[in-house]
């Protein structure tokens, strides 16, 4: 087995360790319970046609002088880590 580290928010671990409680478990093991689960019945949607795409194109930036974004991201976070050594 590999180890893990999994932060929860209080409420979510709450549940955890009632169901875990409830079972008579321990909390790791209904957290492998619940992810195998997840893993093996997780339904992938099968897209059949171009409309399936919509979403595709729905953001919009402003690359500015940047542009395209993909080729001078490197450039721009230089920009930003230069900018805040200068307001120290």
């Amino acid at each position: 087995m590999k180890r893990a580290l999994i932060q929860f928010d209080e409420e979510t671990y709450n549940k955890l360790r009632q169901t875990a409680f409830d079972r008579k478990q321990s909390i790791s093991a209904v957290v492998r319970e619940m992810v195998n689960k997840g893993l093996v019945t997780g339904k992938k949607k099968k897209y059949k046609s171009p409309r399936d795409f919509s979403f595709i194109g729905a953001g919009t930036s402003q690359q500015r002088r940047r542009a395209p974004v993909s080729e001078h991201h490197d450039d721009a976070l230089a920009e930003i880590y230069d900018a805040l050594r200068k307001n120290k």
